[in-house]
């Protein structure tokens, strides 16, 4: 019990420091999430708070930090758009159908978990993975650029002059101080971008700079400020959404959008965790975690949510590792929430920004632009156009395009590598070795390596060095036979697994008398799930 206790508490200090910057680091964030989405800043921020103690207690994956993200409020505008238009002026009717996608999103994520289909993030390539990390780290910096603009006659335009020259310089001494900190021995425990914010913030509240905070930024947005009372269950739910089909014709599709979103984005980032920190999470647990997560933050009136990499990475680098950064992240933010809103509504958002801008450099994968001329041109492709999908559109249709990519470029590969050795025997059986992958992509290939009409009248086909993958291609090996038995001669088929032997049998009895058995053959399954 003492070993067991020692070890959870070796790590407290930096796991609470590390909490405390990233709570700082998710008021902007989720603010601004739900000023994109059209909703309540206290929305997105009751969001951050329970998706974020949530998961951290019950995800996958320790250290990995939730909340409101823009991946989702960028779905969920058109949603709140529609939801008000069904209502009167002022009823505010969007809201509540948000809270009931939010719900049967993180249903249809539960399920995900249940069928253990989290697994499947294992089929993500590795160029996939970095075209995902560097197009994330250039939407952080795009997003950060727009602080860079202020509320002139109504109008946001961009800083200029001494305004601007400010606000770099309070930028640039939050990211020399995370930068610097580390490299100094007596200092390099200090959580680097906790203590800039604490710095940056001094000299703006000591000096009276007129600089934008997180006040000025709520309310310029339209918020009335960041203080709040606890999440309140949300009766008006069921009493303003019809529980009937046409609601759910209505909010099924966003629901499924934003659960399939909020799984990947979940999913990556806990694969990222897992590289870092060279340790392995739970990505079925963590299904379930996020799920149960945008359940309750619907019920209790949050905008819902999924895994945030930026501030995933501020408590990797501030050298979170347990569950219990995520929770003194989460419970910082509901304690800013009911009693520091005067406080944190002080802190520069420069200070913020430089904190981000550390984030970008350091999530980017800058050795890609090191081996784009050493890996495959494929490979090459899928990196850049997960980047650009990521920027240009959203990272679920990024993720799911290059999968897609990369299985094609696998397949087509191959597709070229299904060989035929032939010889003929001495009592004139042509015998024809397949060597390589038969499979949906290679038939056109395998077919064309025999020749039915000149063929002898005794032929055999020997799969000791192939697999067959699919159904395609024990159909192709059915086609096959049938030719030489309507030519009038006699195939043989040998090596092929039990498996693909019972379902030939299984499809057309007849090929019983045409396949031998042999007890060495192959141990393999067709179109079986490997993953366990």
């Amino acid at each position: 019990m003492t070993e067991f206790v020692r070890k959870r508490v070796a790590n407290a200090k930096n796991d609470i420091l590390s909490g405390l910057t990233v709570a700082l680091a998710l008021v902007p964030e989720a603010v601004a999430f739900a000023f994109v989405a059209g909703v309540d800043p206290l929305v997105g921020l009751y969001a951050a708070f329970m998706i974020g103690l949530i998961t951290s207690i019950f995800g996958g994956r320790p250290g990995m930090i939730s909340g409101a993200t823009g991946a989702l409020a960028v779905v969920m505008v058109s949603l709140v758009a529609e939801g008000n238009a069904m209502g009167a002026e002022g009823e505010n009717l969007g809201l509540y159908y948000l809270f009931a996608t939010v719900i049967l999103m993180g249903i249809i994520q539960i399920l995900a978990g249940v069928f253990k289909l989290g697994k499947f993030v294992r089929l993500i390539p590795h160029p996939v993975m970095m075209g995902f990390v560097n197009g994330l780290a250039i939407v952080i910096f795009l997003s950060q650029l727009g602080m860079f603009k202020e509320f002139v006659n109504g109008e946001k335009v961009w800083m200029q002059g001494a305004d601007l020259w400010l606000m770099l310089g309070l930028v640039l001494l939050t990211m020399a101080i995370m930068w610097g900190l580390p490299k100094l021995k007596a200092t390099a425990k200090l959580p680097e971008a906790l203590i800039g914010i604490i710095v940056v913030s001094a000299i703006v509240i000591l000096g009276k700079l007129d600089v934008a905070t997180v006040g000025s930024f709520i309310r310029d947005g339209g918020g009335e400020g960041l203080k709040g009372g606890l999440p309140q269950f949300q009766f008006d739910i069921f009493n303003k959404v019809p529980m009937n089909m046409e609601t759910l014709k209505f909010i099924g599709p966003y629901a499924i959008i934003l659960a399939a979103i909020g799984l990947i984005e979940s999913l990556m980032t806990l694969n990222l965790i897992d590289e870092l920190t060279e340790t392995r999470g739970n990505s079925n647990r963590e299904c379930m975690a996020q799920g149960g997560a945008n359940i309750i933050t619907g019920l209790f009136g949050g905008m819902g949510g999924c895994a945030m990499i930026g501030q995933s990475i501020i408590n990797i680098k501030g050298g979170g590792r347990t569950r219990l950064s995520g929770i003194v992240a989460a419970v910082t933010l509901l304690m800013f929430i009911l009693f520091a809103s005067g406080l944190i509504e002080q802190v520069p958002i420069a200070a913020l920004v430089g904190v981000m801008f550390m984030v970008v450099i350091g999530t980017f994968a800058w050795s890609s632009f090191r081996i784009l001329n050493k890996i495959p041109l494929t490979d090459a492709v899928v990196l850049i156009a997960v980047s650009s999908l990521t920027v240009f559109f959203d990272l679920a249709v990024a993720v799911i395009a290059g999968v897609i990519m990369s299985a094609l470029a696998f397949s087509w590969e191959n597709a070229k590598r299904i060989r035929a050795r032939k010889h003929v025997r001495e009592d004139g059986t042509k015998v024809y070795e397949i060597w390589g992958p038969l499979f949906f992509g290679s038939i056109q290939a395998f077919n064309s390596k025999f020749d039915v009409n000149n063929d002898p009248e005794r032929v055999e086909i020997d799969f000791m060095e192939s697999r067959v993958s699919d159904h395609s291609a024990l159909e192709a090996i059915w086609t096959l036979v049938g030719k030489y038995e309507e030519a009038g001669k006699k195939v043989k088929i040998k090596h092929l697994s039990e498996e693909c032997q019972a379902l030939m049998i299984k499809a057309s009895p007849r090929l019983a008398g045409v396949i031998e058995h042999n007890v060495d053959d192959p141990r393999y399954h067709v179109m079986a799930k490997v993953m366990k």
